[in-house]
């Protein structure tokens, strides 16, 4: 989906959502990187293309800037999480079977404007733990809340305590929308949002969190924290030609993603920088093309900024590319390569929320691997969460995970280590019962 802030077992930075006063820190920070600029008036809307992952599209750096002063977005916290938290975490994942855990890891596709009984059937019986809501619906908030709260009362049981589902979708804005109607505002594109001094984006993302928390969603997958060169533009194909960026430099990027991010931890939903390494040097567009490749990037470019300033600021999750980098790790997708995320994201960077993969159910960029050996290359790699906008390919996806839990003690011991960060997340977002 080249498309889209929570805890932390004892001794972890925390990574959870930035509120009280380390969210008025950001506040002020992304007010202080503002611009004079005035928001536009509409959203975009040209047609309609859709990409691979089920989401309506309906749309040289700079060195990285300076994160010092008043300017900075604040490293969180140092703190052991609370006893209580840490043993609602150990008791849901103590009492899970491998199925289970496995399921834990897997987000599946539902279209947004209802899911069928076999795709239903297909996330209980393989226990799937997270959804993402599909497509283009136009029914607004209450009815949106309805298609969820229909599919919530299905997810799995832990001693008698649900493991709720954890819901996402697609709302960056413009051309990339899954959810509209009445209650929902008409997002403008991210080169707009771009445009707009941070303290109003910061404004305007908590109103929108507040439209998607109303509709029973906790996720969103965004902000879009690739920079897309002035030189390349709509040549770049998966971002530029939608409009999906918020500028053509590092500091631009920074600065709103980090104000976008700011509005929805205001408002209680989590967010999702995508997608690292960047896919602001590449042509083709994973979803639909095989091979994409990105020969300029590398583990110290000033374009991976916007994503160092998040995670230090504390975003919960991370999308991972599904091109090619060959300047940091050339024999493997970046979904598929630990140089990527163990070493570069989790150890360089120092991530310790969700990982979660571009679609690998429908995506072009993955089809020369079996849907098993995608889930099984992801989750090696470091992987945590794996997406899929195909239902039909969860099974054969579980079914592999499990098969190499049993086989493989170090990736099983990969396995434990992501469900227990996907539960994190979970309990910071009120999912589980740990009361």
């Amino acid at each position: 989906m080249t498309i889209r802030v929570r805890q932390q077992p004892r001794g972890r930075r925390r990574t959870g959502p930035l509120t009280g006063a380390s969210l008025a820190v950001v506040a002020l920070a992304v007010t202080a990187c503002g611009t004079s600029a005035t928001p536009g008036a509409t959203a975009d809307s040209p047609r309609s293309p859709t990409t691979s992952h089920g989401t309506v599209v309906t749309g040289t750096p700079k060195s990285p800037p300076s994160r010092t002063g008043a300017d900075a977005l604040p490293a969180t916290t140092s703190a052991a999480a609370s006893p209580t938290a840490a043993t609602c975490t150990d008791r849901y994942l103590s009492g899970m079977t491998t199925a289970q855990r496995v399921g834990q890891l897997i987000m599946g596709g539902l279209p947004a404007t209802g899911p069928s009984q076999d795709q239903l059937r297909t996330l209980r019986n393989n226990h799937v733990g997270a959804v993402m809501l599909t497509g283009r619906s136009t029914a607004g908030t209450t009815a949106t809340r309805k298609v969820v709260d229909g599919f919530r009362g299905q997810a799995d049981q832990i001693d008698g305590r649900k493991v709720g589902y954890l819901v996402a979708t697609d709302q960056e804005g413009g051309r990339v929308q899954v959810l509209n109607g009445p209650g929902f505002s008409a997002m403008p594109s991210g080169q707009t949002q771009g445009s707009w001094p941070t303290a109003t984006l910061r404004a305007r993302a908590a109103e929108w969190a507040k439209e998607l928390k109303s509709a029973g969603v906790d996720l969103n997958l965004a902000p879009v924290a690739d920079v897309v060169p002035a030189s390349l533009g709509t040549r770049n194909i998966p971002i530029g030609s939608f409009q999906r960026e918020y500028g053509h430099t590092a500091d631009t990027v920074t600065s709103h993603t980090g104000a976008f991010a700011a509005g929805f931890a205001q408002s209680g939903v989590m967010t999702t920088f995508k997608h690292f390494p960047g896919l602001g040097q590449v042509i083709g567009n994973t979803d639909t093309t095989a091979n994409v490749v990105d020969s300029v990037t590398t583990a110290s470019s000033s374009s991976l900024a916007p994503f160092r300033a998040g995670i230090q600021a504390g975003a919960p999750f991370v999308m991972i590319s599904s091109a090619t980098y060959t300047k940091i790790d050339p024999k493997h997708l970046a979904a598929f390569s630990p140089t990527v995320v163990d070493h570069l994201l989790r150890g360089q960077f120092g991530f310790k929320g969700v990982v979660i993969s571009d679609d690998l159910g429908n995506a072009v960029a993955v089809r020369s691997f079996s849907p098993g050996q995608r889930a099984v290359n992801f989750i090696a790699a470091g992987g945590d969460m794996i997406l899929t906008v195909r239902p039909s390919t969860i099974p054969a996806m579980t079914q592999a995970l499990q098969t190499r839990v049993q086989q493989d003690a170090s990736f099983r011991a990969k396995v434990d280590a992501g469900v227990r960060r996907v539960l994190d997340a979970k309990r910071d977002a009120g999912l589980l019962d740990c009361g």
